[in-house]
């Protein structure tokens, strides 16, 4: 089950979800939290749901059919936040994978300070994955300590803050070193669990994060871990971004569906 906003273009949010999920094969339900209106250039606007609409919209499914895992992506209100907190706190065994901020957003969600206060407060302590990059771990770090300064040692203990709290892992997205190589980075309350590298690809992409939380998503919800899932979803959207598509006049949208165009490769054999 996927929360999150609806896409148009189909490059992001909740469309976006379903077709990954269905790649892994996974059946997606999806609770949308707020329309946006966009093309495949830019986000022109977000029209938040009623948050009372939006609960029961997952509480009518959920009382229909089981669910496997959850992935939260980018909602409009702090209301929905927690509305979506106390519907998934009902389901402790089910994986919830958090990934909250959405750049393509003119604010990427992260000019709400209530809001940032509110994923790490209410949601994050449920979270089995929290991603994030390193700037938007930064600016959620804002809401409990007193300045910011970048670093490895400052990255750890905000990292710390979140497993301290509950969060069972932090997965830290595209960090790049200087010759152009990104990687992703999974913590846990212990320290590093695991980093998968990669080239970066010149795009430009709209959705491409959201293409590897909702893999990442699928991947948990057919049985692999955590550390598992970084390698396979990561190995899954480079072949996305390989093969990206321009239908506009926009950016370039991965192409979820690549592996069937161009060679199949099973989740069985991950």
């Amino acid at each position: 089950m996927t929360f999150g906003v609806s896409d148009p273009v189909g490059a992001l949010g909740v469309q976006s979800d379903l077709a990954a999920f269905a790649v892994h094969g996974c059946h997606g339900l999806s609770v949308v939290a707020g329309i946006l209106v966009a093309d495949s250039a830019k986000v022109e606007n977000l029209h938040e749901v009623d948050s009372d609409w939006m609960a029961d919209q997952a509480r009518v499914l959920l009382e229909d059919m089981p669910v496997a895992a959850f992935k939260v992506g980018a909602v409009a209100t702090v209301l929905q936040l927690a509305a979506i907190a106390e519907i998934v706190s009902d389901y402790p065994d089910a994986p919830l994978i958090l990934d909250p901020f959405l750049t393509a957003l003119p604010d990427s969600g992260l000019a709400d300070e209530e809001m940032l206060s509110a994923i790490r407060s209410i949601l994050a302590p449920q979270t089995t994955v929290l991603m994030l990059s390193q700037s938007e771990l930064g600016r959620m770090a804002e809401t409990w300590r007193e300045g910011h300064v970048n670093g490895e040692d400052t990255l750890l203990e905000d990292v710390a803050e979140l497993t301290t709290a509950g969060c069972q892992y932090v997965l830290v997205m595209g960090t790049r070193d200087d010759i152009g190589t990104c990687s992703n980075t999974l913590f846990d309350a212990d320290g590093e669990v695991a980093r998968v590298e990669w080239k970066h690809l010149p795009g430009p992409f709209i959705g491409a994060g959201n293409t590897y939380s909702a893999a990442f998503t699928a991947l948990m919800a057919r049985g692999m871990d955590a550390k598992q899932a970084l390698f396979a979803a990561q190995e899954y959207t480079t072949g996305t971004l390989e093969h990206a598509q321009r239908f506009g006049m926009g950016k370039f949208i991965p192409n979820k569906f690549y592996r069937r165009q161009h060679g199949p490769a099973s989740i069985n054999d991950h």
